[in-house]
């Protein structure tokens, strides 16, 4: 049997992901072959896989600590809301349905066998498991039928250890108060606790890290100091936009309106971390900044309600007066649906059927589909040689006059369209900021006057070794491999 530890939170934005991230590298750079795996996500930052599905972005993150390639075992099932009451539902990387938030609860302890099962395809593989749990460890009012949380865990006696955010303050209420509501055969699953983001003089929490000790009968490592760099990883909750890492308040200004169902932001963080450029998100009620260089509009999980939003925010005006100025407007995926002229769904997959007028700057229209495409991709930028990498991650099939000047070609085929006046751009391409040569000529072409020195892809393994060596130096790692090897019996 396979070395596993599960890690639960006191809440959802603790660090969940960041800390199962940070052993997944550490425990690789010792030597071992390492996996990590979510049983249920929720996000609509998502990630395709080399075998044709999609997971949750944190597990993808997590996959790269390991050193291998992201599967749909590792996150065999994904939420992806579409509404304020429900959400698209993904099984071992395809969609199944799409349910309320009613009709999951009722439905979901049937997706548990599927869960181990794609554990135990793991489980083949590796030395050590690391499983990340979903939200709060103490929500006794979703316990039932769980498949996130405890349910898993008591489903393989798996040992828990349980993370909280000092930075959030009140962190012993919400560690020991997690232990005080959970069901006692879960509590007895605990194996220790973690602090984590600390800052200042760790010595301070001494007597609060002996009272957790004390109470709960099980160690409490850390506290973990923060790691800043961390946030420069690619993140996967939507919480992550309340919390901006831009780099640079000057330079090549970038804007993004917030649409209430963004997906796919992370496209956005290369260009965060590029020296003389900054993005800002504009939050509702803000008009979109008439200084900016370039409007970028982002995906979306539910293209026809956030286009609606959209309109109704004023923002369709400042684009087409930002367009006027003669700057430049990207749409990607959904955002890229959204500049047509038309967007339909006549078999109501986002909701009842309908069709809405688009923002007219590109002469192309959009049908959603059923059928999802999900693909890695090779692709070179416009007519040019340039390389960049993506996938697509998208339901819908757009046409139009447009198309014949494409964006980029992945292979001989077009991707994506270009005004005729070549300000107004889109591409259902994902993750195409990551690609460094592709990211350079495009700042370059529309007059950003950036470093262009950045690593993007090298920079993220060296804050996930950076944030390994961190745990390494505050945590007693030892410790927790002991009670992993400990309640596995190996």
């Amino acid at each position: 049997m396979t070395k596993a530890l599960m890690i639960m939170g006191t809440g959802s934005d603790v660090g969940k992901s960041l800390v199962t991230a940070g052993l997944c590298r550490a425990f690789t750079n010792r030597g071992l072959t390492v996996r990590p795996f979510k049983p249920q996500n929720m996000s609509n930052n998502a990630a395709v896989t080399a075998d044709g599905g999609e997971i949750g972005r944190a597990q993808a993150l997590q996959a790269r600590a390991c050193r291998t390639e992201p599967a749909t075992a590792m996150n065999p099932v994904l939420l992806k809301p579409e509404q304020e009451t429900g959400a698209q539902v993904v099984v071992r990387g395809k969609r199944v349905a799409s349910m309320t938030a009613r009709e999951y609860f009722k439905k979901r302890s049937e997706y548990l066998p599927q869960t181990v099962e794609a554990f135990r395809e793991l489980e083949d593989q590796a030395d050590l498991i690391f499983v990340e749990g979903a939200g709060s460890a103490s929500e006794i009012n979703l316990r039932s039928s769980d498949i996130a949380n405890f349910g898993f865990a008591r489903a393989l006696n798996l040992p828990v250890m349980l993370v909280g955010d000092i930075h959030r303050g009140g962190v012993i209420a919400s560690i020991i108060g997690t232990l005080e509501v959970i069901d006692p055969a879960d509590k007895a699953l605990l194996v220790g606790s973690l602090i984590n983001r600390f800052h200042g003089d760790p010595g301070l929490f001494e007597d609060g890290k002996s009272f957790i000790q004390t109470r709960s009968k099980l160690p409490c490592w850390g506290p973990l100091p923060d790691y800043p760099d961390a946030r420069l990883l690619p993140p996967e909750d939507v919480l992550a936009l309340d919390h901006p890492t831009d780099l640079a308040s000057d330079g090549f200004k970038i804007v993004v309106p917030r649409l209430p169902r963004i997906a796919n932001f992370d496209d956005l963080d290369p260009l965060r971390q590029e020296q003389g450029v900054s993005v800002h998100i504009i939050e509702p009620g803000n008009p979109l900044p008439t200084d900016a260089d370039l409007i970028i509009l982002p995906g979306s999980k539910s293209t026809i309600s956030d286009l609606a939003f959209l309109i109704d925010q004023g923002w369709d005006i400042d684009i087409k007066a930002h367009v006027r100025q003669g700057k430049s407007v990207l749409g990607i995926c959904g955002g890229y649906q959204m500049l047509g002229e038309t967007l339909s769904d006549p078999n109501g997959i986002e909701g009842a059927p309908s069709k809405l007028n688009g923002l007219g700057l590109l002469r192309v229209e959009t049908v959603l589909s059923e059928q999802k495409q999900l693909r890695l991709e090779k692709a070179s930028y416009g007519t040019s040689s340039v390389p960049l990498t993506g996938y697509h991650m998208h339901m819908g099939e757009t046409v139009g006059d447009d198309t014949k000047s494409p964006f980029a070609n992945v292979g001989d085929q077009p991707e994506g369209a270009v005004s005729a006046d070549g300000l107004v751009m889109g591409t259902y391409l994902h993750g195409l900021f990551g690609a460094d040569q592709f990211r350079r000529a495009f700042l370059k072409e529309l007059g950003a006057k950036s470093a262009q020195t950045l690593e993007y892809e090298r920079r993220i393994d060296q804050i996930l070794d950076g944030f390994a060596a961190h745990l390494e130096k505050h945590v007693d790692l030892d410790a927790i491999a002991y009670i992993m090897r400990k309640a596995t019996g190996k």
